[in-house]
């Protein structure tokens, strides 16, 4: 998995991902990338087949954000991890930042140019 280190650099899955980081970096909140790995469904045979990273662990606060940037109606894994790790992790604190959320960040941020990539429709509610 990747780590966030001086030597080697970060490659994000998503671009969202790579601005919050700078956001986080900003105000120096301390972050790890994909740091762990949760097993959420299981086989017969013992054999995992539903695992979930969340995007970022912030060890200061003892929590995992996980972004989204897909529609609401391609959104439902994600949903059904999250729900999973509740029932399976109850101690471990997760937070999903959906397509909103971050487009409120980078606005708040003054980033306008970023955040016109994260505009809803409608439809979509948003």
């Amino acid at each position: 998995m990747p780590e966030k280190n001086e030597n080697k650099p970060i490659v994000f899955s998503h671009p969202a991902e790579e601005m919050f980081s700078k956001i986080l970096d900003f105000y120096g909140v301390e972050w790890e990338y994909e740091p762990k790995t949760f097993e959420l469904e299981w086989n017969e045979k013992g054999k995992v087949k539903l695992a979930f990273s969340p995007d970022f662990y912030l060890p200061d606060q003892n929590l995992f954000i996980e972004l989204t940037t897909l529609r609401p109606q391609l959104a439902t894994i994600k949903n059904k991890k999250i729900r999973l790790m509740g029932e399976l992790y109850p101690e471990v604190k997760i937070k999903l930042l959906k397509r909103r959320d971050i487009r409120d960040l980078l606005i708040k941020y003054g980033l306008y140019e970023d955040a016109s990539n994260y505009h809803g429709t409608g439809v979509q509610g948003e």
